[in-house]
């Protein structure tokens, strides 16, 4: 479970990133669930897009994805939504968290 600071820091850090996955009409599927997955792993944070022809809301979307995948919700604007999980592998973690 994430802090407010945290979260704060989280949101700082994710500002400029660009958004690497849209959910489009089809939802969620397992191919999107594993790109994100592989994507987390990666970057430990990561913007995605719901479009608007998705049966979704931005909110369900992130709820789902974040249950899932054992992911935290950082922030969700508009069509867009913000994941962070940490890297398993810890030579691949490059987020350090406030206490």
């Amino acid at each position: 479970m994430l802090t407010s600071k945290q979260r704060a820091q989280l949101r700082k850090l994710a500002n400029p990133l660009p958004t690497t996955l849209q959910i489009g009409k089809d939802g969620i599927t397992q191919g999107v669930i594993d790109q994100l997955s592989d994507q987390l792993e990666c970057h430990e944070l990561v913007k995605v897009r719901v479009l608007e022809n998705s049966f979704l809301t931005v909110r369900g979307a992130q709820e789902e994805l974040c249950e899932t995948l054992h992911a935290e919700p950082v922030q969700c604007i508009g069509t867009r939504l913000v994941v962070y999980r940490q890297a398993s592998d810890k030579d691949k973690r490059r987020i350090v968290l406030e206490k």
